[in-house]
């Protein structure tokens, strides 16, 4: 898959996204400091989400509508919270022209075909499914059918859900997919993550897999990391003091900078799957072990474990060979120190 000039699959550098969801606070000018923030930290781009409270619900308040499931948000009308949250369309092309020239990738999450279309006058470069989106097929083969990368995240999802959001896409000409594993609890508990999932999805539907990550702290990330995403999303703060339906489970700056520094260093660790030896490795094989000369030994003498022994360093005949040497006669003499080689027996 690539995002405009990035390439995100094996041995390429970790996607990672910023997500600012609803952490604007209403104000344009805390949009802006958020994404110079995300681009400080060190994010590869940011995610907007892009649908207005009639575009995702109706006002009702009805039992159907209330907020009860146990969540930070119980005890609101699901209108009410997404008039709360949404992010204004006529800030968002302003906003992507900001972060692209701080080195960005913007794109988004669209809830309806009116967001796709307006996504699309945008010129966004790929787009993400939100989790609870992912059983609204026909949203799915509508982002498809425009043939950018698609991200989707599964958090409500059964196998079954993400087989078939994922066949929608490919039926619908777009193989440019990714999916994230995700925990749609806010913020999630860490005995509910289960991130060995990540292989396991990879193995299983041969596509991109990453993590969105509601966890507090990096721990998940970096661990997803090391498990084989290709993707990291985090949500994003200014503070996390400020008054915003995300706020509570999202980062802040310097936290969001420790993670992306801990991601890089994570992929320089893993590396490749080979027992090529490096240079400094094959440098160091001097201080391994070896069979040395370790007491004075006169010419016809016998070979003993007094005598010869497998020390560090690296210089002398390898230590297999001890077996082999043991009581046989010397033909010149040794001093102490000296790195043994077969030549010196008879």
């Amino acid at each position: 898959m690539k995002v405009e000039d990035k390439k995100i699959g094996p041995n390429e550098p970790i996607f990672i996204i910023a997500e600012l969801s609803a952490n604007h606070m209403n104000d344009f000018d805390v949009a802006v400091k958020t994404i110079e923030a995300m681009a400080e930290a060190g994010a590869d781009a940011v995610k907007f989400q892009t649908y207005t409270p009639d575009t995702i619900t109706i006002d009702c308040d009805n039992e159907y509508f209330q907020i009860n499931q146990g969540t930070i948000w119980d005890g609101q009308v699901l209108h009410d919270l997404y008039e709360d949250a949404y992010m204004p369309w006529e800030w968002q092309p302003k906003l992507k022209k900001i972060a692209e020239d701080l080195g960005l990738i913007v794109f988004s999450s669209p809830f309806d075909k009116s967001s796709v279309d307006f996504l699309e006058e945008m010129d966004v470069p790929a787009y993400k499914i939100a989790s609870y989106e992912i059983t609204d097929i026909p949203l799915i083969k509508y982002v498809a059918s425009k043939g950018k990368p698609i991200i989707i995240s599964t958090g409500i999802a059964s196998l079954e859900d993400i087989e078939l959001a994922i066949q929608t896409c490919l039926d619908a000409g777009n193989e440019q997919i990714a999916i994230l594993k995700c925990t749609s609890s806010y913020p999630s508990p860490f005995d509910e993550i289960n991130l060995n999932t990540i292989p396991a999805l990879e193995e299983k539907f041969n596509v991109i897999v990453g993590l969105s990550d509601h966890t507090m702290g990096c721990e998940v990330s970096i661990a997803g990391v090391s498990l084989g995403a290709k993707i990291i999303e985090k949500h994003f703060v200014l503070d996390r003091t400020m008054d915003t339906p995300d706020s509570e489970f999202s980062m802040e700056p310097q936290e969001f900078k420790q993670m992306v520094e801990s991601i890089r260093n994570v992929e320089k660790a893993l590396g490749n799957d080979t027992f090529e030896l490096t240079e400094k490795m094959i440098i160091n094989q001097d201080f391994s072990r070896s069979l040395f000369v370790v007491e004075d030994i006169k010419k016809g003498d016998i070979i003993t474990e007094d005598n010869v022994r497998s020390i560090r360093p690296g210089f002398g005949l390898h230590p297999k060979y001890l077996n082999e040497i043991l009581g046989k006669k010397v033909k010149k003499n040794l001093k102490k120190g000296t790195p043994f080689e077969l030549d010196f027996i008879g």
